[in-house]
């Protein structure tokens, strides 16, 4: 906006004199975009189509004084927009000008025209609001920066537990697609059961880190086939404590949350799980659900030591399973979910 030019004037003043001398005024000084009206009920509508980026305003009009028409500007264009308002009076008294700064005015402009005050108190309140345009944009791409920087530092921070996930999977499933496949899964589980659409995101996010704590379990143990021996499934059962070790104290939510998941992902109903013993509802329900995708995915997918069960085989098993390793209601909700879409594709395009 260039004060000398392309700064939209509006005049408010009652007598058509004033308006035509301050027009002729401000003409020859080389503004171009100005607005005039002699009925104050007017302004609003004027300010609204006009736009103003400043109001030259006469105090005593009939109808509707300018104070009056001042307050209505104010609550119209908000506390937000700086609009600069010329009060324009021939009363020049210290009380005048006190209820007219109280109301909000800019500056004051004394009748007769001086045509050199005229021009210079314009353009001092024209470069003003300038200056505060300039602030709010500044303020606004300083704000977008702001943003897009936090949501690059979020995204880095979940590509971050992505990787980490995957890293811990690495060492038995050299696709790395398990953790995402159970992630997945559990959130699927986790909709059909009612959660809020920001736990299902939650616990998709989470999921993928159940198992993080392998990365302490040596090969000769991990990769085994077949059976473990006693010892050797005591040392697999720390995977749990380890995993919730390696996720203890973070401020994330999502990493408090696998934490849960780390923990408890092995414990069953029946309280014959570990590493705690937990049974029933004492389960985070978030490591019930995880448990039973992690059972499905891990079943249905070869692995070095194991052939891969086929979807069905792998249903008939969850569901003897029932109220025993997992929780009836997630076992029946996951039954539903089989039956009304081909589950096992639906994962691993989601994967």
């Amino acid at each position: 906006m260039e004060a000398s030019s392309d700064a939209k004037i509006l005049i408010v003043d009652d007598q058509e004199y004033n308006v035509s001398l301050l027009e002729r005024i401000l003409t020859r000084a080389g503004f171009r975009r100005i607005h005039s009206t002699l009925d104050p009920l007017e302004v609003q509508r004027m300010v609204a189509e006009v736009e103003p980026d400043i109001v030259l305003l006469d105090l005593h009009m009939p109808g509707m004084d300018g104070l009056e028409v001042l307050r209505r500007i104010r609550e119209q264009v908000g506390k937000d927009q700086y609009l600069p308002v010329l009060m324009l009076t021939a009363d020049t008294t210290s009380e005048v000008k006190q209820q007219g700064l109280q109301a909000g005015v800019n500056d004051f402009l004394a009748k007769p025209y001086d045509r050199t005050e005229v021009v210079l108190r314009i353009r001092n309140l024209l470069q003003t609001r300038q200056l505060h345009l300039q602030l709010q944009e500044h303020n606004r791409t300083l704000e977008e920066k702001v943003e897009e920087r936090t949501m690059e530092l979020s995204k880095a921070r979940l590509e971050m537990i992505l990787l980490l996930g995957r890293a811990a999977e690495y060492r038995d499933d050299m696709t790395g697609q398990h953790t995402q496949r159970v992630g997945e899964l559990s959130a699927l589980i986790a909709r059909r059961l009612g959660f809020p659409d920001k736990d299902v995101d939650l616990i998709r996010r989470a999921a993928p880190l159940h198992d993080i704590g392998k990365i302490g379990i040596p090969d000769d143990i991990l990769l085994k086939p077949g059976r473990f021996e006693p010892h050797e499934f005591e040392r697999m059962k720390t995977h749990t404590t380890i995993g919730a070790d390696i996720l203890e104290g973070s401020y994330f939510n999502i990493l408090q949350l696998a934490r849960v998941i780390a923990l408890s992902h092995h414990e069953k109903w029946d309280g014959s799980g570990y590493p705690e013993g937990l049974a029933g509802e004492g389960i985070p329900i978030e490591a019930r659900i995880v448990a039973l995708a992690d059972f499905y995915d891990a079943l249905t997918h070869e692995r070095p030591y194991k052939r891969a069960w086929t979807p069905q085989e792998t249903l008939e098993e969850i569901v003897r399973q029932r109220g025993v390793h997992f929780d009836p209601q997630i076992v029946d909700t996951f039954v539903e979910l089989f039956r009304e879409c081909d589950l096992h594709q639906l994962i691993e395009l989601s994967s």
